[in-house]
């Protein structure tokens, strides 16, 4: 028979608060900052692989197939992806839509596994995971392998030191991941009210002006819709953050099990 202690670490999740907006603070300063945006490029590559990434899972949810992934070091990339013959205009849409809202999504989703060590430490392993699969699947070009492999690499190394030591870096590196890709949703949100885009590929059309070709509307409608729905995952990320569970009455209550 064991037992276990249900409730909530509150000092752990104050610290944990407290390192968030310490970060949130840090990141914006680095905006405004001289070389502040030396340290944000790596951050800004990030953004750039989960945009791209966001491509790509959008078509294979489409039955299509995510061909390609490329990266260069102006920080612009581009997801190629083949759809079935006979794919509608809104699933077309869809991948464009895909990319435009996967930061948002990831950023949120490391903000909830920011709230402990455990789970960003886990957060960390599959995001390794995720690397190691795009290089083998879909990177291909030398730039896009070199960072993607040392994302990897760096991800895994924060989640095994946990393992050694009691440290809270997997935890602090979770929590700095997500602000710094909240900030760059709003820091790039002029690109949702673009008609194209300059990639070191060749000039294309943007995102939202694919999905203005697929559907109908001008692409400035659906740059707005797109942020409107950003923020509102956004919104969700901070608020599951910051969430912390109903204090119960009277002695904490135990869970018991039997073997």
């Amino acid at each position: 028979m064991s037992q276990e202690n249900v409730g909530t670490n509150l000092p752990a999740r104050r610290r944990g608060m407290t390192v968030c907006l310490l970060i949130s603070a840090l990141v914006i300063g680095l905006y405004f900052i001289p070389y502040g945006q030396y340290v944000l490029y790596p951050l800004m590559l990030v953004y750039t692989f989960i945009h791209e990434m966001g491509h790509g899972i959008a078509a294979f949810l489409m039955g299509g197939d995510f061909v390609k992934f490329e990266m260069w070091l102006d920080g612009s990339g581009v997801a190629t992806s083949a759809l079935p013959i006979d794919a509608s205009r809104l699933s077309k849409a869809f991948v464009a839509f895909g990319g435009l809202v996967a930061p948002a999504v990831m950023a949120a989703v490391c903000l909830i596994l920011g709230r402990s060590n455990k789970a960003s430490r886990v957060g960390l392993y599959v995001f390794s995971g995720i690397c190691a699969l795009s290089l083998i699947l879909v990177v291909r070009n030398l730039f896009g392998m070199v960072f993607v492999a040392l994302c990897g690499a760096i991800c895994f190394g924060l989640a095994y030191f946990k393992r050694q030591t009691q440290s809270s870096l997997p935890q602090y590196s979770m929590l700095f991941v997500a602000i710094t890709l909240l900030t760059a949703v709003f820091s790039r949100g002029d690109y949702l009210f673009t008609a194209t885009a300059e990639t070191s590929g060749g000039t294309m059309p943007s995102d939202v002006g694919q999905i203005a070709n697929y559907l109908f509307l001008p692409y400035w409608f659906w740059g707005g819709l797109i942020a409107v729905v950003s923020v509102a995952i956004l919104v969700l990320g901070v608020r599951g953050f910051f969430y912390t569970a109903p204090k119960d009455s009277g002695a904490p209550k135990k869970l018991q099990s039997e073997e």
